[in-house]
């Protein structure tokens, strides 16, 4: 078997393993967003699949694409552009602008998160992958990595949601 064969079967597991529960530690918030109203985006699916093979891509400021390494708003661009061909550019508040808000309880997988990190509104942006978590390309560790909605840090932080789908 071709190792390109190979690449869909891997994502998939990494998915999987990435959504599956984790052992909550002492003082862990719990939070359940409740099940979208909104039918699953099959685009919204193909976005978390491609952002799931980002994980531990480095950090630069204007990045990109993954060679170069990534800021929040050039990992979404990227992923978006090369997971469905929808062109998602600019900020991540120009982002904010040009998606279509939803509540917080309508998240899908694909749907982009909004938080002000740097003391203005939208000043950072994550794609929700189901199970109240989020993959981003934080500057603070310098990786892209998964977090939680219900993360103290990014919870007092949180700001809007919005969809490019449907």
């Amino acid at each position: 078997m071709r190792a390109s064969a190979l690449i869909p079967i891997f994502l998939s597991a990494l998915l999987l393993a990435a959504c599956s529960g984790t052992p909550k530690r002492p003082g862990d918030p719990t939070e359940t967003i409740a099940q979208a109203s909104r039918p699953v985006s099959e685009k919204g699916n193909e976005v978390v699949f491609y952002a799931m093979g980002l994980i531990d891509t480095g950090y630069r400021f204007g990045g990109k694409n993954p060679e170069a390494g990534l800021d929040c708003s050039g990992m979404v661009s990227y992923i978006y552009g090369r997971a469905t061909g929808l062109k998602v550019q600019g900020s991540a508040a120009d982002m904010a602008r040009n998606g279509r808000a939803i509540e917080r309880a309508e998240l899908r997988p694909g749907d982009l998160v909004f938080f002000n990190t740097l003391n203005r509104s939208f000043s950072h942006v994550g794609i929700f992958i189901g199970d109240a978590r989020f993959i981003h390309a934080p500057s603070t560790n310098g990786r892209v990595r998964i977090d939680r909605l219900s993360d103290s840090y990014y919870a007092s932080r949180f700001e809007a949601a919005r969809t490019f789908f449907d």
